[in-house]
């Protein structure tokens, strides 16, 4: 999907393979678009698959940089309860699988005793409402008779966005975004991500989903503020367990889950707006 830090500075030494990670990101958009364009309940089944590795390296990630139990077993189980039943149910079915996700975790850590008990539910009910919660939102994109249009229009947007930032952020940044949470971020990376996002997002609504130029323009530069917070989030989140990568699963891109960091807060707001301007 994503190829890179989305507005790297000059400065800044890249630290991954681009290569291997230009190659990565082709492969799993193939995935995708084979699960799209053939039966698109298999795209049900990528965001599922995707959910459950997300899951496990974000609850390693938390073990390793600072034994944070998270109550695994019911996290993985209630995720996919969540991307499945988002399916026929919608909201509904999501909200009802969370819930009773965050029920199950509370009594799972029984076990464990009353030492670290509320730190270890915190970070189970963050993590089940980080992956599969936000998730299940791109699930849904889907489901309506224009769902293929719809998660197309998502990811577009967000590597549009990504595209954008590295881009211009390698050639022109020059001032530091964040310096304290991501050093590479610039802001003339970022000012690339929202040109491009808002481009991209003018064109992919107003020709495959029959939108105005307008809400285009809006859904972009939406969607290229949704992908830097969700960025920042998990840099941040990777520094407070000082850890580099989330895992090691994909090379040249460290884990799914420094993948999956712009598109899951991006999913939400997809489906939310796309909800208010294309209505299924």
């Amino acid at each position: 999907m994503t190829t890179g830090d989305a507005s790297a500075a000059p400065d800044q030494k890249p630290g991954r393979n681009l290569t291997a990670a230009i190659g990565v990101g082709v492969l799993l958009g193939a995935v995708v678009l084979v699960s799209l364009l053939t039966v698109r309940q298999i795209f049900v089944g990528v965001v599922a698959a995707a959910v459950a590795v997300g899951t496990v390296e974000l609850a390693g990630a938390l073990r390793r940089g600072a034994e944070i139990r998270v109550a695994l077993w019911p996290v993985l189980i209630g995720g996919q309860a969540m991307v499945w039943l988002s399916w026929p149910y919608g909201r509904n079915g999501l909200l009802a699988a969370f819930v009773v996700t965050i029920l199950a975790c509370l009594v799972w850590r029984f076990r464990g005793g009353a030492d670290g008990y509320l730190r270890d539910i915190s970070a189970s009910i963050l993590t089940a409402a980080y992956v599969p919660l936000f998730a299940s939102f791109a699930a849904m994109l889907v489901v309506a008779e224009d769902g293929v249009a719809r998660v197309l229009c998502f990811l577009i947007l967000v590597v549009s966005s990504d595209i954008g930032g590295y881009t211009v952020g390698a050639k022109l940044g020059r001032h530091p975004m964040a310096p304290t949470i991501s050093p590479k971020k610039s802001w003339e990376g970022f000012a690339g991500s929202m040109v491009a996002g808002i481009v991209a997002g003018t064109l992919t609504l107003t020709l495959m989903l029959d939108g105005q130029w307008w809400q285009g323009a809006l859904f972009g530069a939406a969607l290229v503020c949704t992908a830097t917070v969700g960025d920042l989030v998990e840099s941040l989140i990777k520094r407070d367990l000082k850890i580099k990568d989330m895992g090691t699963l994909l090379p040249g891109h460290g884990g799914l889950m420094d993948r999956l960091d712009s598109l899951l807060p991006s999913a939400v707001v997809s489906w939310l707006l796309l909800r208010l301007f294309v209505p299924s």
